[in-house]
């Protein structure tokens, strides 16, 4: 059976998931969080791709990611996938896959739900009950997003941005948001967006992707619907 194919845009976020096999770990010691994100900032940088989100959990990677080129995210993703798995079975004397089959991605509609699925993602380690709050884990960009730690691997969606006149003002209001509860509905939506590798927004971009691909953004029959150019239908969502 032919693979689905990806949504993959130039300018669009795309929320990736990639686990391990079989949901084996796939990090052992503190070294091993250290090469995969160093090996992320070269594949950031060699396959032009922005990152505004990500968490490094035992057994998964969940990142937040806007590629500038059709192809960026899945070169990314192969690129870094290579470099990593090489490290580690060197490292630990083993053979064989690490990740369960490819990553999960789904396209996210970045003016309704960027923020909330930046939340998702760095909440994950509360959710795991691995600590009580996000900022108590390392391996994730809330203490860059939400309290202005360095980071290099990161760049900041105009979204983002929009929170607040300075750095000080974004950072108090995306930490003000992690107060609110986070709905059952919204997190089962993202879920399976990834788990469907489908699209996460409002019924208007949804409607505006299938004109553009002519591919189904969610469950059902795709009506018919006129074409439209590339560039006008994500001008309203590029990333400078």
């Amino acid at each position: 059976m032919a693979r689905k194919p990806r949504f993959s845009l130039p300018g669009v976020p795309q929320h990736v998931i990639q686990r391990g096999n079989n949901r084996d770990p796939c990090f052992f010691a503190e070294d091993d969080y250290h090469r995969y994100l160093g090996d992320l900032r070269e594949a950031l940088d060699r396959n032009d791709c922005r990152l505004h989100a990500f968490v490094l959990m035992t057994n998964h990677v969940h990142m937040l990611l806007t590629p500038m080129s059709e192809h960026g995210v899945s070169h990314l993703m192969q690129d870094l996938g290579r470099k990593y798995v090489r490290y580690i079975n060197h490292t630990y004397r083993r053979s064989g896959t690490l990740w369960e089959g490819r990553y999960k991605s789904s396209l996210i509609d970045s003016e309704a739900y960027l923020l909330t699925c930046m939340r998702y993602i760095e909440l994950n380690p509360l959710r795991a009950n691995m600590v009580t709050h996000p900022g108590e884990y390392r391996w994730s960009s809330y203490a860059a997003n939400a309290n202005g730690r360095d980071n290099p691997l990161l760049s900041l969606h105009p979204v983002y941005r929009q929170l607040g006149a300075d750095p000080a003002a974004r950072q108090h209001a995306y930490r003000e948001l992690f107060r609110q509860h986070m709905d059952h509905t919204i997190i089962h939506d993202i879920r399976e967006a990834l788990n469907q590798e489908l699209v996460l927004g409002r019924e208007d971009f949804k409607i505006r992707i299938e004109q553009m691909t002519q591919r189904q953004t969610r469950p059902g029959r795709l009506g018919r619907s006129r074409t439209i150019d590339a560039e006008e239908a994500v001008a309203d969502y590029y990333v400078l």
